[in-house]
C-alpha cells in the first residue's frame, strides 16, 4: 500500500513520502498561481481552480487567497462561496455540498497527529533524513450550511444540512442540522425556527 493510499484511508502514513511531496509542490504553486491573478481575470482564476480541484465536479468561488494540502482531495458542490483566506488541509476527503457559505479565514482541517508522544515523535530514514508519522479524518459540509468567520473544522466531523456555525468556533465533534452552533468547542445553542426567517411568509420544509 502506498503513503497515499494511507493516508487517504486513514491510516498512519508517511507525509514525507516522494509522491505526497510532489503532489503538495503542485497544489501550492497552483494556490500561488491563483491567489496572484486579479478577480477580474475570472476565466484564467476558474482554469488554475479546475486544474486544483481536479476531482470536483463543480467549481467554488474562492476570494482568495486560498492554501490546500493537495487539493485533489477536495469536492464541492455547486453554489459554493469561501471568503478572503480559505485554507483547506485536505489529507483526508472533505466534501462540500451545494450552497455552503464560509467566512473569512475559515480552515478545513483533517490532519490528525497520534496522541501518544512514542508515536508522534520524529523518526529517521535509513538514509538519515526524518519524518513522522500522522494520520487524517475526513470532514463533511452538508448542502446549505454557513460557517461564519475564523472558524475551524476538524477532522472527522460532519456538519449537517442547514446548519450555522458561529464566528470564531472550532468545530471538534458533528453538528446537526438546521441549528447555530457555536463556540470552542462549538456546541448547538438552539435550532432554526420559523421565526428566524427574515421573509415572514417562508416556512421550514
Amino acid at each position: 500500500m502506498t503513503e497515499k493510499e494511507k493516508m487517504i484511508q486513514g491510516l498512519l502514513y508517511d507525509p514525507s513520502d516522494p509522491e505526497l511531496y510532489r503532489l503538495q509542490i503542485r497544489a501550492r504553486r497552483l494556490a500561488r498561481a491563483y491567489n496572484a491573478i486579479d478577480e477580474e481575470e475570472a476565466e484564467k482564476r476558474e482554469a488554475v481552480l479546475k486544474e486544483l480541484l481536479c476531482e470536483s465536479e463543480n467549481i467554488p468561488y474562492l476570494a482568495g487567497p486560498i492554501h490546500f494540502d493537495y487539493g485533489f482531495n477536495t469536492r464541492f458542490g455547486k453554489y459554493c462561496f469561501a471568503n478572503f483566506n480559505f485554507i483547506c488541509l485536505d489529507v483526508a476527503p472533505i466534501t462540500i455540498g451545494e450552497n455552503v457559505l464560509m467566512g473569512p479565514n475559515v480552515t478545513l482541517a483533517a490532519p490528525m497527529h497520534p496522541l501518544m508522544a512514542e508515536e508522534r515523535n520524529i523518526r529517521f530514514h535509513k538514509d538519515g533524513s526524518i519524518y513522522n508519522l500522522e494520520y487524517a479524518k475526513p470532514i463533511v459540509i452538508e448542502d446549505s450550511c454557513w460557517l461564519a468567520g475564523n472558524v475551524t473544522v476538524c477532522g472527522g466531523v460532519t456538519i449537517h444540512e442547514g446548519a450555522v456555525i458561529g464566528a470564531g468556533s472550532v468545530v471538534t465533534r458533528d453538528i446537526p442540522p438546521r441549528c447555530i452552533a457555536a463556540g470552542s468547542p462549538c456546541r448547538v445553542i438552539r435550532p432554526l425556527t420559523e421565526a428566524d426567517y427574515m421573509e415572514k411568509e417562508k416556512q421550514l420544509v
